[in-house]
């Protein structure tokens, strides 16, 4: 075999191992384009109605949060527990500040339509907002 017909049968063999790879590439983006969920729009915050005792609201639900906050000002207000102030645990927020809490009210009666929980609430000293004043 020459030099000559090795570089055209080389050649060849690579021509066809890219329309190869070029084929499975496109089945794979098919696969792919097929799979993928329609867009959405922002369902915005997600609230749920609550019950305190004889206080009723809305709760805002972090579904990725794993402490229930409630500002120092409702607090007091509902006087739905006595706040321990020797809790000294510190959040660290998403923009790496620091926050201290005024204290934590534990087991907490919950009620959510027919459920009831025992929840546990950090207290901190914010602005409220005076629709949405817990976080679950």
């Amino acid at each position: 075999m020459t030099l000559e017909e090795a570089y055209i049968e080389f050649m060849g063999e690579l021509e066809e191992y890219y329309e190869k790879e070029k084929a499975q590439a496109e089945d794979r983006t098919e696969c792919l384009q097929r799979k993928l969920p329609t867009k959405q729009k922002d369902p915005g915050t997600f609230t749920i109605p609550f019950c305190f005792g004889k206080v009723q609201g809305k709760a805002l639900c972090d579904l990725g949060s794993s402490i229930s906050l409630m500002s120092l000002h409702f607090a007091k207000k509902w006087e739905i527990g006595e706040i321990d102030k020797t809790h000294t645990r510190e959040i660290v927020l998403a923009d790496h500040s620091v926050l201290r809490p005024s204290g934590i009210i534990r087991d907490a009666i919950v009620k959510i339509k027919d459920l009831i929980f025992p929840v546990d609430f950090i207290i901190i000293d914010v602005e409220e907002d005076a629709d949405v004043p817990v976080i679950l």
